[in-house]
């Protein structure tokens, strides 16, 4: 005899323990399945992942690189700067990429092909957790969380983008062109290139998501926009310590990417003001409704 399942405060049958096990292992491996193919994928277009999109950021012909020399043009002729080429990156830089493995190149290869299949993949991971969690949220914090769904995504690949078209360039040119001496010429493997130029845009792409932590964290009762305004102070300092660690130690390029996370914790007071504005309106009708009862 088939036990019958309790209802839920939806209408819809509430699961056991088990069945919540079985059904996130089952959102699991649609992500991995969405992964491992868009990996496929980019393993398949090899010379487009590595020649037009990860190596360009080290070419004169990249789009950031050759507007900065633009600019750096533009101030030469109405201001009259003593270098026009004072802005121009990568373009000078005399660097070598090798593989120092017989394996080397292939290993790299895979790496970056699941590196952009968790990027790709993104929207439909994020997609697959929300289906999971949303069966347990009321009707209106279902309709929030999806918006929250929706920018989550957009804040990451946001993020991703600004690591790869303004920090990628920047850092390449960095250190790439910084010397101890000039009788040390730079022949970087391969691995390492690659390996910061996807952890400048993942980095990137997590830290972006700072509105969305703040959100949650603020319906979970954690934070409010209170406890983040008195400690706004303390909030520069790790941007900034933050800013440091996933960029080059210049101080452009650390400012470069303070200046957004400081923009991003002032929409995450915003929010999370928006978030107890809505649980205090709640618990004013419900409240009223009480009374009235």
């Amino acid at each position: 005899m088939a036990l019958k399942r309790k209802t839920g405060k939806n209408g819809e049958a509430e699961m056991s323990f088990l069945e919540h096990l079985e059904e996130l292992r089952w959102h699991i491996i649609r992500s991995l399945i969405a992964i491992v193919a868009f990996m496929i994928v980019a393993f398949v277009f090899k010379t487009v992942l590595f020649d037009t999109v990860l190596l360009a950021p080290s070419t004169p012909e990249f789009i950031t690189n050759r507007a900065l020399c633009q600019f750096g043009q533009y101030l030469h002729e109405t201001l009259h700067t003593e270098n026009p080429d004072i802005l121009c990156i990568n373009r000078d830089n005399e660097f070598q990429l090798i593989s120092i493995k017989m394996s080397g190149q292939i290993t790299t290869h895979i790496v970056v092909a699941l590196v952009a299949g968790l990027i790709m993949a993104f929207p439909f991971v994020i997609r697959e957790f929300w289906s999971f969690f949303r069966p347990a949220l009321h009707t209106n914090e279902a309709r929030h969380a999806r918006g929250a769904v929706l920018a989550s995504t957009s804040l990451f690949f946001t993020g991703v983008l600004f690591g790869y078209f303004i920090l990628a360039p920047l850092s390449i040119h960095f250190l790439t062109s910084y010397q101890v001496s000039p009788d040390v010429i730079n022949q970087i493997n391969i691995r390492s290139y690659i390996g910061t130029l996807t952890s400048i845009c993942l980095a990137t792409g997590i830290v972006f998501e700072l509105p969305i932590i703040a959100f949650f964290l603020t319906k979970i009762g954690i934070i409010t926009p209170a406890f983040m305004r008195k400690y706004r102070k303390h909030s520069i300092v790790v941007i900034f310590i933050l800013a440091a660690i996933i960029t080059p130690p210049d101080v452009f390029s650390q400012t470069l990417v303070a200046i957004p996370l400081l923009l991003l914790y002032e929409v995450s007071i915003f929010i999370s003001a928006g978030v107890i504005k809505s649980k205090n309106r709640k618990h004013d009708e419900f409240m009223k409704e009480e009374n009235n009862d």
